[in-house]
């Protein structure tokens, strides 16, 4: 769970929450439903920033030891996920995107 993952990372530096809230710029309610495990499904650029402050990435945020994360990031995708974060793009236009894609391939397929 990443809210375990993110409290393990946050204990090691010795960072508070209150802390590590102020450092990466999130609201201190918000990254304790996170630990708690209240939030399950923060935004990739809340976790973006929680990685940055804890001088980590995403793959390590999201506990790189679970084999089904490990086998669908490769580094490729890595660094496309990290660069689209970069850029703002949230989950939301991600989802728009692959909607996108999937009806084009469905139009092209009936062409």
């Amino acid at each position: 769970m990443v809210g375990t993952q993110i409290k393990k990372l946050r204990l090691m530096k010795g960072y508070s929450i209150n802390e590590l809230s102020e450092r990466a710029g999130v609201s201190k309610s918000y990254l304790s439903y996170i630990e708690r495990g209240i939030q399950k499904n923060p935004s990739l650029q809340i976790l973006s920033k929680l990685a940055h402050t804890l001088d980590t990435n995403l793959e390590q945020l999201l506990d790189k030891n679970d084999a089904a994360i490990s086998d669908i990031l490769d580094e490729e995708w890595r660094d496309l996920l990290e660069s689209a974060i970069r850029e703002g793009v949230t989950k939301e236009d991600f989802r728009y995107c692959l909607e996108f894609l999937k009806f084009k391939r469905m139009t092209d397929d009936l062409k």
